[in-house]
């Protein structure tokens, strides 16, 4: 049976709202020398946040001095992106329609693999600027390896039937990369990637897995399971852990 691509999934994309403020609370933000390069390389202060959820790129840019609109096709996020002071509208950027506005950068923070990557592309050079700047960007986390064994055998157990030995994010950045390229308005695609660490307890870390695709889809009783499994993992290496973090931007300039 072939592999879905995450954007013929999007049941699981469109759940994240089911507890927006767990995932605004627990969802990591995003290294602030990603956040100043896209800033400092966009031409001029529009932005565009395809995906934008509850706000959590959306408000760093802010902060750096961007003019953000929201695209979010999750009417429950975008009201709590909304009630924090971010201008949202409702639409998957394929359909979304843009009424002749134009940007100076597009970007799209954990989330672009959920768009398909030819539409998105060709919608990207739509409406960006000439010199407009496409930044598609992840967070890659990985567990310390006495904490990672135990949990991907948990994960297995509930997902026996997408446990496979490629790196998720080297095919979500290289399928981006090759549509952007493959569209013809675009400078070629690089990548940027910048290497940070985060300390989690036990509840932090607890916190945030509800938020992970497909976890907050499961009965509660098997999601309180792997709740209850994790937690005994973390307790047993102290209650504490750092995670090593990769962010990965995929880039390209407008013709």
């Amino acid at each position: 049976m072939p592999t879905l691509e995450p954007h013929h999934v999007r049941q699981v994309a469109e759940s994240f709202g089911i507890d927006a403020e767990r995932y605004d609370r627990a969802r990591p933000r995003y290294p602030q020398e990603l956040i100043t390069r896209i800033a400092g390389t966009s031409p001029g202060p529009a932005i565009l946040d395809v995906g934008c959820g509850t706000g959590i790129a959306s408000r760093q840019l802010q902060a750096a001095g961007c003019n953000v609109l929201g695209v979010e096709p999750d009417a429950r996020m975008a009201e709590y992106a909304r009630e924090r002071g971010l201008e949202v509208e409702v639409a998957k950027i394929e359909t979304w329609d843009p009424q002749g506005r134009t940007f100076d950068a597009l970007t799209a923070a954990q989330c672009w693999h959920w768009v398909d990557p030819v539409a998105g592309a060709a919608k990207a050079a739509q409406v960006l600027r000439p010199g407009g700047l496409l930044a598609a960007f992840w967070n890659v986390d990985q567990l310390p390896p006495e904490l990672d064994a135990v949990s991907g055998k948990i994960y297995r157990q509930v997902f026996p039937a997408v446990t496979t030995n490629a790196d998720p994010y080297k095919v979500m950045t290289g399928t981006a990369a090759e549509a952007i390229n493959q569209d013809g308005r675009f400078h070629a695609a690089e990548q940027w990637r910048f290497e940070w660490q985060r300390q989690y307890t036990r509840d932090e870390w607890l916190d945030r897995v509800p938020t992970n695709g497909g976890m907050n889809l499961l009965p509660p009783d098997k999601l309180a399971e792997v709740l209850t499994d994790l937690g005994q993992a973390i307790d047993a290496i102290g209650g504490s852990f750092t995670m090593s973090y990769t962010t990965i931007a995929v880039t390209a300039i407008r013709i």
